[in-house]
């Protein structure tokens, strides 16, 4: 082959990388499943009182989200967002938020100044928990959203309203 066949070959190469990498497209099509209790931290089943509860609905994208989304107090006083029955479509760099705002319609509405993130989800489907801050306000943090960082662009997310 000529030299400039292998560059381009070369080019090529470097360029599909680069877009696997930028999109992952394997992740439409691979779920993780995650199946936690509803734990402390340090895996002591505990008490818990129920704050706010939620359904997830779709974003406003061609994601689809589904579930129920709770956010407990435990008798040690830790605030745990719990997912159950949880279930949306894997993406890269998906992470949980809660937004200041009482409801998302709009992914452009989740804005760098009005979110906290509870890190990246642990998985697409299934029940998990994830632990809030002491510092967290719950009555200005009243949506949660699963975000894709990447695209910026909201999956799912679900507004919450007071526990039983």
């Amino acid at each position: 082959m000529k030299k400039n066949t292998w560059k381009i070959i070369s080019i090529l190469f470097i360029v599909l990388v680069g877009v696997w990498f930028i999109f992952r497209p394997e992740k439409l099509f691979i779920d993780k499943t995650v199946n936690e209790a509803l734990q402390t931290p340090t895996g002591q089943t505990q008490g818990s009182k129920i704050l706010y509860q939620s359904q997830f609905h779709s974003g406003d994208t061609f994601h689809k989200g589904k579930g129920t989304a709770t956010i407990h107090q435990l008798e040690n006083g830790k605030r745990i967002l719990r997912f159950t029955e949880f279930e949306t479509d894997n993406g890269p760099d998906v992470k949980i938020y809660l937004v200041a705002l009482p409801e998302i319609n709009k992914s452009k509405e989740v804005t760098k100044d009005n979110f906290i993130s509870l890190g990246q989800i642990k998985g697409n489907k299934g029940d998990q928990n994830y632990e809030i801050p002491d510092n967290v306000d719950l009555n200005k943090y009243q949506t949660v959203s699963i975000w894709c960082e990447r695209f910026s662009v909201n999956f799912a997310s679900a507004s919450f309203k007071k526990g039983k």
